[in-house]
């Protein structure tokens, strides 16, 4: 098999590795364009320091760097070893850092890479120039180590070449051509065009300039990243081996250390952010040297220098010698952009992947193209088409590019607030939220309230326990409050960030039908929880699917990935539109025991039992206000989900606010929605399942139809249901001051068999709640294990779930 006519725009490390492993899969027609000459074509691979840390605290992310340091291992050109395996040590200088990096140990034992945590005296063992003085500890990580990048390269252009792959080197691409919506080829310098039914670009720094060519804007800043060689270092003197001690990161300075013979590379990201526009690079060739290479700014280099000299005392007797700042890419959420073009098909991406990831998303890549998904990583944080309108606005990706670059090395807790440009996407309830205190993190560009500082008084009286310190930021004792107050009474949730889109026309029903595990071809007023699946089984997401009329249907989805996801799949003959109508509509969650209480009297529809059952769907008014009701809870508790327009949704708000007051009825923030829908076991895509995950390991079995006609990824599913390995488990802790945050190990003694997803303190039942994935035959209520938090270990225990209302009586009520 030879496969389609593939044309890959860069032969740097992404482009090299997608052009060996496509070619190893079968798919021969591929043509490698490159502006420069190879293997030293110019772009960031060209002057790569090469320093391979896996340790990630995307699952994703380590596995794609673990699979490239199996590959480069497994590399050489002509004798010349492709990755020189010394190690990684990280050191902390700092009792903050020490505890982040326990933290780190945490996600990369979670992930499955061999990892261990070292005191001063082993750091000055493995790397001994180091000044014990200043080191409190460190972790080292024994696989890590230098990726010789351009040797990789070659390494990889040579197998890819002997399959029958061309390479062209010196070949700028002036246009991207497509007819119809469908790429057609790349048009060169040289003059003609060559033909293509697939184009990917992995052009890094130019990537944005590229994908222009065919219609795409992505969310890419290249920004100028210090590196400097000493000269000699006499301490250094007679090492012939070109690296012997492990690759150092002194994150509490943001610098990082590599050897070379009696030099010692440093890497700063201390300094000011450096951008450059990609339309601002030079081409190969307009400059004397490499146009991703810019002048070094010695001023810049200052106070790194000053550390080194602190941290490595014997650079006291050595010099800088040399210096660059050298582009890199960066992204508006720090990861990779993989995946098709939305406007042009056959058009791929593969960009913002350094050095360290690279052979991995080669792998991954490949296997997308020719298989049609990744089977390999899950790709679910990756994949291009994530971003929301807003977040591939010009001035929105440049200063969310700098702030990664600012925060590349900083201690980020999982809820710490995203900076500037912010706010930018409110609910039409903000100014309430605002007069009430809300304290608001940020959900796919909305503000959304964690907790409401005016709920302060409902703490009085009531025993909430504190968590440790890492689990008490961001948090409040109102978030215990507001949970236990939504048990006891009503409170109102804004849920306006929750994606949501209208599927229409008379295909609109069988459309999602095939799509979707469930049967969602209902009676008009029906509403089902549905998952999404590729044709592997795997769950691309979980929807809720509400039937509005006989050819219109609302839908609850995750984000923007699931809108791509059926956009891609409609059909030809234009009988089904799908539309995003979330920034012209928003939803306020009414939940509670008493929520009846607080509907009935306001509207002109029957919400009883009888007159709107669970899972059913109606319009109404409540006063002024025409809404769409869907009784659903992802709480747990008697209520509505309430959508209107935004611009009725303030007096939908004070409507309901105002009739929920005198029963003691308050608005309720994130904080006590996570500790609630835990309680009763509701997952969460993108957090307790992904990609890799089918529904009878998530525990999502019920919401497969078996029996419905052939649906998409059903024939996978028929083989995976008689082959669950693991489990998506509940685990409850007893101690309230060991309540988890999420990504730490799960231990059976003292083996890692798993990791924690989602966590938080239930406060209805009195215990630290976690989800995880354990092997199946743990996944046992009772089972004793063990949590690997920072340097502790938490006690815990499987336990049968849901943990709240199992017979459901509060949600039927």
């Amino acid at each position: 098999m030879t496969g389609p006519r593939v044309v890959i725009i860069g032969a740097g490390v992404v482009g090299a590795a997608l052009a060996d492993e496509l070619s190893c899969a079968g798919w021969t027609d591929v043509t490698v364009v490159d502006q420069g000459p190879l293997p030293a074509t110019g772009g960031s691979s060209s002057h790569a320091p090469g320093l391979v840390f896996q340790t990630n605290p995307s699952k994703a992310m380590t596995e794609l760097a673990r699979y490239t340091v199996e590959k480069l291992l497994s590399l050489d050109v002509d004798g010349q070893p492709c990755f020189l395996q010394v190690g990684g040590l990280e050191v902390a200088t700092t009792p903050e850092r020490l505890a982040e990096l326990h933290r780190r140990h945490g996600w990369v034992t979670s992930w499955g890479v061999e990892a261990r945590v070292v005191g001063p005296e082993e750091c000055v063992a493995l790397h001994p120039l180091l000044d014990r003085s200043r080191v409190l500890g460190g972790l080292f990580v024994p696989t890590d180590g230098l990726a010789k990048a351009v040797l990789a390269v070659e390494a990889q252009t040579r197998r890819a070449a002997a399959r029958g792959v061309r390479f062209l080197e010196r070949h700028e691409v002036l246009a991207v051509t497509q007819d119809d919506g469908r790429v057609t080829g790349v048009v060169t310098d040289r003059g003609g065009e060559l033909a293509a039914d697939v184009v990917v670009c992995c052009a890094g720094i130019w990537g944005p300039r590229v994908a222009r060519m065919a219609g795409m804007e992505l969310p890419l800043t290249p920004l100028a990243h210090q590196f400097a060689w000493t000269g000699p270092v006499p301490a250094l003197a007679g090492q012939s081996a070109e690296a012997v001690r492990p690759i150092l990161r002194h994150q509490d300075a943001d610098l990082y250390y590599r050897d070379r013979h009696d030099r010692i590379g440093i890497g700063s990201y201390g300094h000011r952010p450096m951008p450059v526009a990609a339309d601002d690079i030079a081409a190969y060739g307009e400059t004397d040297g490499m146009p991703s290479v810019l002048a070094f700014t010695e001023d810049d280099f200052a106070d790194a220098w000053t550390e080194t000299r602190s941290l490595l005392p014997a650079t006291r007797e050595a010099k800088v010698e040399e210096g660059i700042n050298g582009l890199f890419s960066f992204t508006t959420d720090g990861m990779p952009l993989l995946g098709e073009s939305p406007q042009v098909k056959g058009f791929w991406v593969a960009e913002a992947v350094w050095v360290t990831h690279s052979a991995g998303v080669g792998r991954a890549m490949a296997e997308w193209l020719v298989d049609g998904h990744c089977s390999s990583f899950d790709l679910h944080e990756c994949d291009v088409n994530r971003f929301e309108p807003h977040q591939l606005a010009p001035d929105y990706v440049l200063a969310r590019g700098c702030r990664n670059f600012v925060e590349v090395y900083d201690i980020v807790h999982p809820l710490q607030p995203t900076g500037a440009p912010r706010p930018i996407r409110t609910s039409p309830f903000h100014s309430r939220q605002e007069e009430l205190g809300a304290y608001f993190l940020e959900a796919n560009g909305w503000e959304r309230p964690q907790w409401y500082e005016s709920n302060a008084g409902l703490v009085e009286g009531r025993s909430i326990p504190t968590p440790n310190d890492w689990a008490a930021r961001h948090w409040s004792p109102v978030v215990g409050a507001e949970a236990r107050a939504t048990r006891e009474t009503v409170a109102l949730y804004d849920m306006t960030a929750l994606k949501r889109l209208e599927v229409t026309g008379r295909g609109a029903a069988a459309f999602l039908q095939r799509l979707t595990t469930g049967n969602v071809d209902k009676s008009v007023g029906s509403v089902t929880y549905t998952l999404l699946l590729d044709h592997d089984g795997g769950i691309r997401s979980d929807i809720t699917v509400a039937r509005l009329g006989r050819d219109l249907f609302q839908v609850g989805v995750n984000g923007n990935l699931d809108l791509d996801h059926l956009t891609r799949r409609l059909p030809a003959d234009g009988t089904v539109a799908v539309r995003d109508i979330t920034a012209g509509t928003c939803c306020v969650g009414l939940w509670g025991p008493l929520a009846r209480e607080v509907l009935q009297p306001l509207a002109d529809a029957d919400f009883s039992d009888e007159g709107l059952k669970y899972f059913r769907a109606k319009r109404a008014h409540v006063g002024a206000v025409p809404v769409t009701a869907m009784r659903l809870s992802y709480v747990g508790e008697l209520g509505w989900e309430l959508y209107t327009t935004a611009d009725l949704g303030l007096k939908l708000w004070d409507t309901l606010l105002a009739a929920a007051r005198p029963l003691g009825g308050v608005p309720a923030g994130r904080g006590a929605f996570n500790s609630l829908r835990l309680e009763k076991g509701y997952r969460s895509f993108g957090t307790d399942m992904t990609f890799e995950h089918d529904p009878y390991e998530a525990g999502l079995a019920f919401a497969v139809k078996e029996d419905k006609d052939d649906f998409t990824g059903k024939a996978a599913l028929a083989r995976r249901r008689e082959q669950v390995r693991r489990r998506l488990t509940c685990l409850t802790v007893d101690d309230p001051g060991d309540v988890v945050m999420g990504k730490e190990p799960v231990y059976d003694g003292d083996r890692p068999v798993g990791y924690v997803t989602s966590a938080a303190y239930g406060y209805t039942i009195g215990k630290g709640i976690a989800y995880a994935w354990l092997p199946a035959e743990l996944s046992v209520p009772g089972r004793a294990l063990g949590i690997g938090y920072f340097d502790r270990r938490v006690a815990a225990r499987v336990a049968a779930e849901p943990l709240f209302d199992p017979a459901m009586s509060r949600l039927r009520g």
